[in-house]
């Protein structure tokens, strides 16, 4: 007689059910959790902060929070593009300025000129670029509308030729480099080395009043939050998912048909955007915009803050910048001499211990048991859905 050899387990993939969200798309209880984290949030940054806080540390807190919405636009263009943006405090600058130039213009009256063209007496009247900017409806747009113009312009050129990588992220932090040089050399129309100061208005209210100076704050902090609940429908799109699958293989990507320059362009403009509202929200916070906030080191520290953080999380870009200002401001009050050394020991040991950043704590703490692995799932960009694949381990 023949013996029969028994079947061996099926490995065949297994369909996905009917119905079934893609991979990435929030389920029912997934929006339930996001519903009340953000709520938890508010709750910390209108109640419970302007409770416990006093009027410096909540000045602080605002500032900080600028901080973070540059690194929720880096979460965005590295954690999920793979795009190492060195050079995100040029755009930053760029909306900061913007913001400055109104406001000096504001505080300088009609006909005006900024106190800074004053006294260093090298102008007679006031240049021509600068006038557009007393009309706030030309200003605040350009806040935003001119980083992301200048991103478009570079990436244009970067993504199109292909440089990727570090050659991208030495040429992102070149442009940050000439942006400070050439902010500097035109003393006369930017202030120098100096910047723009004294800024004492913020649209007709008195920045000099703690009640203003809270209103200020309270924007700031609605203004992340509203960029935290964009930034989650960005990535949960299916924009978003292909961008993470030109990420991981930029290659396969454009044989399907896709163009990855147009993808991580548009990642690119967006997060220079943020930065850009970041920056003009940062100087009524302030008071304050110069070279020394926008050159090479702030934007190292704004990627150092996502790094720390977790650049692929929603929360984890916001935590880690946050964290990494507040933590400066402590040290340095506290060990003025050995603080910067500190800073540097903390980032060494999050990266050494945590790869994924603050944010990896959760995960690592809802970690599954051993020996029961999760089941992986697939996205293609041309079907948006793949089956999920179940594996049987063999007798």
């Amino acid at each position: 007689m023949t013996a029969v050899t028994p079947a061996r387990p099926s490995t065949a993939v297994q369909p996905a059910p009917v119905g079934a969200l893609p991979p990435g798309r929030p389920a029912g209880g997934s929006r339930l959790w996001t519903a009340a984290g953000f709520a938890f949030g508010a709750a910390l940054l209108f109640a419970v902060a302007p409770l416990v806080l006093s009027d410096f540390r909540l000045a602080l807190l605002a500032k900080y929070l600028c901080v973070a919405m540059v690194a929720v636009g880096i979460g965005i263009a590295w954690g999920r593009g793979g795009m190492l943006t060195l050079g995100q405090g040029v755009f930053f600058g760029l909306g900061g300025y913007a913001m400055a130039m109104h406001l000096k213009l504001a505080d300088a009256g009609p006909g005006g000129m900024p106190d800074f063209m004053q006294l260093y007496g090298q102008l007679d009247e006031l240049p021509l670029w600068w006038r557009p900017f007393a009309s706030p409806w030309f200003a605040l747009p350009a806040t935003v509308l001119l980083p992301m113009a200048v991103a478009f312009g570079l990436g244009s050129l970067v993504f199109r030729r292909r440089v990727r990588g570090a050659y991208f992220a030495i040429l992102s932090q070149a442009l940050a480099a000439a942006m400070v040089i050439l902010l500097i050399g035109q003393q006369g129309t930017t202030g120098g080395t100096n910047g723009l100061t004294d800024i004492e208005g913020f649209f007709g209210y008195d920045l000099d009043d703690p009640v203003n100076q809270r209103m200020v704050y309270f924007i700031i902090a609605a203004t992340l939050l509203a960029l935290l609940a964009l930034t989650r429908q960005l990535i949960h799109s299916r924009y978003g998912e292909l961008l993470v699958a030109v990420r991981d293989g930029e290659e396969r990507v454009r044989f399907l048909g896709y163009d990855p320059a147009s993808v991580k362009l548009v990642a690119y403009v967006v997060a220079a955007g943020m930065a850009g509202l970041a920056g003009a929200l940062f100087v009524p916070a302030v008071g304050i915009i110069s070279p020394a906030l926008i050159g090479i080191v702030p934007s190292i520290e704004f990627v150092i803050g996502v790094a720390v953080g977790g650049r692929a999380t929603l929360l984890g870009p916001v935590l880690g910048a946050v964290a990494v200002a507040w933590a400066r401001t402590a040290l340095s009050e506290r060990f003025p001499g050995t603080w910067t050394y500190l800073q540097g020991l903390l980032f060494v040991v999050v990266v050494a211990f945590l790869p994924g950043g603050l944010a990896s704590l959760w995960a690592l703490a809802r970690r599954p048991e051993a020996g029961a692995p999760p089941p992986r799932r697939g996205w293609s960009p041309l079907g948006g859905r793949r089956a999920e694949r179940t594996e049987v381990p063999a007798p």
